[in-house]
């Protein structure tokens, strides 16, 4: 090689590693000083790049340094009030235990007004005790499974949509379904439902390229529309005889099979949509060929092994309820929440009693405090969390 070349090569290797090198000496408060000491920029500009609003990474850092264990633990809780308006127990779970989201039912909705002044002193309470937003959720599916029929517009059953051949049919109804939502203060539909052939109409087909164009649709339109929502229910309950709400079941079917059939819409929507704007519900079923001991919402084969790292899901993982029998009947509730934050879940999600949403809260707490829970692992969670939160909630 002559020299003119070597000449040529250095130089700009030079120029590469003085432009990297002072990027990272401008985007940090040292590198600023450094700088103006040797006269390379004037304190004019170095206010100015101390001026430029952090990275979403660097206020999810900032916030999470500067939370409280109970504030971590709350922040991956869902639960259920039971009241229609923010009484004394609601402001109590709120405060004192720093809970993150909560679901809605009939129970708590009367009118579209009531329900507005009741999502918008949830959000000012929450926002009062940690600064962070709530994910207010609900369970609007269409058919059978919907919320407040005299007030929302309610889409046909998943299954008579299917049987339209018409993805876009399911889509527009998801549409009006956003904008009722997001109009009464609700940031998340626990919808679609990704799972084959389930019984009361909740699926949209026993075919999964079928299921796999509407939950599409679907959660293409939440996406448009701004509106969190829940893909249900990993790794796929349509082949359970029985109902979880009830007792446990297990999925007798072989690992290809359920890769090739239950997991394909999961695979295809994590594939193809940002992960950030979804969570994945994970079931409380068995599945012995995937773990011959634990149900899905507590196994870390399940969670970890394959939606985590087999899957790539970069999302939040929410689990079933845990007071449905399948779960409620195997282990005492202080111990569920722990079993499955260590299995891989994010949130925890509890819909009915007070006594059981804090008995879960205080297990996982006390078991962060003692190391039976990892704050490595709680901190994974709660990043992802204050991500979501951060990209999508701040205007509800």
């Amino acid at each position: 090689m002559d020299k003119k070349k070597m000449w040529l090569i250095g130089g700009m290797g030079l120029v590469i590693f003085a432009v990297a090198f002072g990027y990272l000496l401008a985007n940090n408060n040292w590198g600023h000083t450094l700088l103006i000491r040797y006269g390379l920029i004037d304190e004019k500009i170095s206010k100015v790049l101390e001026a430029a609003p952090p990275s979403l990474d660097d206020q999810v850092e900032e916030i999470l340094v500067n939370m409280s264990d109970s504030q971590k633990i709350g922040q991956m809780m869902m639960v259920g009030i039971k009241e229609k308006t923010v009484e004394d127990n609601v402001s109590y779970l709120l405060q004192e235990y720093h809970i993150g989201g909560i679901i809605l039912f009939d129970r708590n909705m009367d009118t579209a007004a009531q329900v507005q002044m009741l999502t918008g002193d949830l959000q000012k309470r929450a926002k009062q005790a940690d600064s962070l937003p709530l994910f207010i959720a609900i369970d609007e599916e269409g058919g059978k499974v919907v919320r407040m029929k005299q007030h929302l517009s309610a889409a046909p059953a998943a299954e008579e949509l299917g049987k339209t051949g018409n993805p876009q049919l399911a889509a527009d109804y998801a549409h009006v379904t956003a904008g009722e939502l997001k109009a009464l203060g609700i940031n998340t539909n626990f919808a679609p439902d990704a799972d084959l052939a389930l019984a009361n109409g909740r699926s949209y087909s026993s075919d999964p390229a079928q299921v796999i164009s509407f939950v599409t649709a679907v959660g293409k339109s939440y996406q448009r529309d701004q509106l969190f929502f829940a893909l249900k229910h990993f790794p796929g309950i349509g082949k359970s005889k029985v109902d979880s709400h009830l007792e446990s079941s297990e999925i007798m079917v072989t690992r290809d099979q359920l890769e090739k059939e239950d997991m394909a819409p999961f695979r295809s929507m994590i594939r193809s949509l940002n992960n950030s704007d979804f969570f994945v519900m994970v079931s409380h079923l068995k599945y012995p060929a995937l773990d011959a001991e634990n149900p899905a919402s507590l196994s870390p084969a399940i969670i970890q092994g394959i939606l985590r790292t087999q899957l790539d899901f970069q999302g939040l993982i929410i689990t079933d309820d845990l007071e449905m029998g399948a779960v409620a009947k195997l282990y005492p509730f202080d111990e569920l929440g722990v079993k499955a934050v260590s299995a891989g879940a994010d949130i925890i999600l509890v819909c009915h009693e007070y006594d059981h949403e804090i008995a879960v809260y205080n297990g996982m707490l006390q078991a962060l405090r003692e190391g039976r829970i990892s704050m490595q692992r709680v901190d994974e969670s709660v990043r992802r969390i204050l991500k979501v939160k951060l990209l999508h909630l701040q205007s509800f």
